[in-house]
């Protein structure tokens, strides 16, 4: 029986939640594997339609709306973030390399109170807010869990 497009879309976020995989062709297998089979043309239009970035450490699903509750950003900072500094009313968040862009994306779509802009380079995310107190809030929620070396905060 064919595969919808709906339940394609599914598995693909499934395994790429799941799985750390590094190449269309790899998901291709997993999915195959699974019983889907696709063309890598359509791979390729459903991981663009799906948001999907695709860093050093594999592809990373992107949610398309925005979380009020900040889970998805809470739940990508716990995986990528490796260090976050403040100074005044800015924001230096440190991620493995190929990552930060997966982190900007999702902290601009979280529309956290406070987060004027990001800018995204290969491993780190340069983020301004709107006051100090907002930098200092966005470090603490970011690190929440987080080892004492991966917090520093200067006012």
């Amino acid at each position: 029986m064919p595969t919808t497009k709906v339940q394609r879309h599914r598995a693909i976020a499934r395994l790429i939640a799941s799985a750390e995989l590094h190449s269309q062709h790899e998901l291709q297998r997993e999915l195959a594997a699974q019983g889907i089979r696709t063309t890598q043309a359509t791979l390729s239009r459903d991981l663009a339609e799906l948001g999907v970035l695709k860093g050093s450490g594999g592809y990373c699903m992107q949610d398309a709306t925005p979380e009020p509750s900040g889970d998805a950003l809470d739940a990508l900072a716990r995986r990528l973030l490796a260090g976050a500094e403040q100074a005044g009313n800015l924001v230096v968040l440190h991620t493995p390399p190929g990552q930060a862009s997966a982190l900007a994306v999702q902290l601009d779509r979280s529309s956290m109170r406070g987060v004027v802009g990001t800018i995204a380079g290969d491993d780190c995310v340069f983020v301004a807010t709107r006051t100090p107190s907002n930098a200092k809030e966005l470090v603490r929620r970011l690190t929440v869990g987080a080892s004492p070396t991966r917090r520093k905060a200067t006012a």
